[in-house]
């Protein structure tokens, strides 16, 4: 193109002129940006969830000048908005519930539950577990989380930690509710319908409830496979979740099933098990509630019926 050719597009059409200049440059971020929202796009409703819960903890704290403690009660009309706001959120997508609440006991223990393709149950559980106890089951995450940036101080408000293996044995030998999946992002990317635990040979939690001389408390949350999918568990996905250990396989859902959280009778803590063993009842425990509440294999038919027929006995 020679300079008067140029010349004469940027007179007569400038603002076309331009645009075509950045068009190519543009065209590569929203094409990635497009595929990520096409293979994430129930993670990506999730991390927005979480990132409104964020504003409102930036507001409430900058409009009632709460102090850094988010123990402190002044903090407890925030946590009461971000409850019914996920209240609403549960009942909107998934009727959500929990059932056999009167199983956990007033005092602290580990909380074990399977991973599903998305921890939508775990983030309904902690919300609905305060609105009706007053209590917030701190629950450990993966550490790649916390690099999502401003969401930090918002995992403070609702206690979710990536600790080491003694604070979590202080935090139970302080009272508090711990909720672990051992399976974690293994068992999130690598289950199926057939909701088998992954849980390779994770014993840490078992230990964790041995040092502090507390119960597990098993827990399950039917159609929770159903809800989200995960697809692409193939070769090359599963040779760079090996290699980064952070990876999310693509996923696709945000089906309106129907999904309830069953939580199981305690495991007393016994002095004279180990934790291999102590690993291996919880397992059984939660293989139980599976096999008692969960079709097998799951179907998102059938979870979508579950649903529908639920809302016409409560009419």
């Amino acid at each position: 193109m020679t300079a008067e050719s140029t010349d004469y597009g940027l007179k007569q059409d400038p603002i076309h002129y331009i645009l075509s200049g950045y068009s190519d440059v543009m065209l590569y971020p929203i094409t990635v940006l497009g595929i990520l929202i096409i293979l994430y796009y129930p993670a990506l409703v999730s991390v927005l969830a979480m990132y409104i819960g964020s504003t409102v903890c930036v507001i409430c704290r900058k409009i009632g000048n709460l102090p850094e403690d988010t123990d402190n009660k002044r903090w407890d009309k925030t946590k009461q908005i971000l409850t019914t706001v996920s209240y609403v959120l549960g009942k909107i997508l998934h009727g959500y519930e929990i059932c056999g609440i009167e199983n956990l006991p007033k005092g602290p223990a580990v909380l074990v539950y399977y991973h599903g393709a998305l921890a939508m149950d775990q983030y309904l559980f902690m919300f609905t577990l305060y609105r009706i106890t007053g209590r917030f089951c701190i629950s450990v995450i993966s550490h790649f989380l916390f690099h999502l940036p401003g969401l930090k101080h918002f995992f403070r408000v609702i206690r979710c930690i990536h600790p080491t293996r003694q604070e979590c044995v202080t935090l139970l030998e302080k009272g508090h509710l711990l909720g672990v999946a051992p399976g974690g992002i293994r068992e999130q990317n690598y289950g199926d319908n057939t909701y088998k635990l992954i849980w390779r040979q994770r014993t840490g939690f078992a230990q964790v409830a041995i040092d502090a001389k507390v119960p597990i408390v098993p827990m399950f949350t039917q159609n929770i496979r159903e809800g989200y999918v995960i697809y692409g568990n193939i070769r090359p996905m599963q040779w760079l979740y090996e290699k980064t250990r952070t990876l999310v396989f693509p996923m696709y859902g945000l089906f309106p099933v129907k999904i309830r959280t069953h939580i199981g009778q305690p495991i007393p803590y016994d002095p004279n098990i180990t934790a291999a063993e102590l690993a291996e009842k919880a397992k059984i425990a939660i293989e139980a509630l599976r096999d008692k509440h969960q079709k097998i294999p799951g179907s998102i038919l059938s979870a979508l019926g579950e649903r529908f027929e639920i809302r016409r006995k409560n009419e």
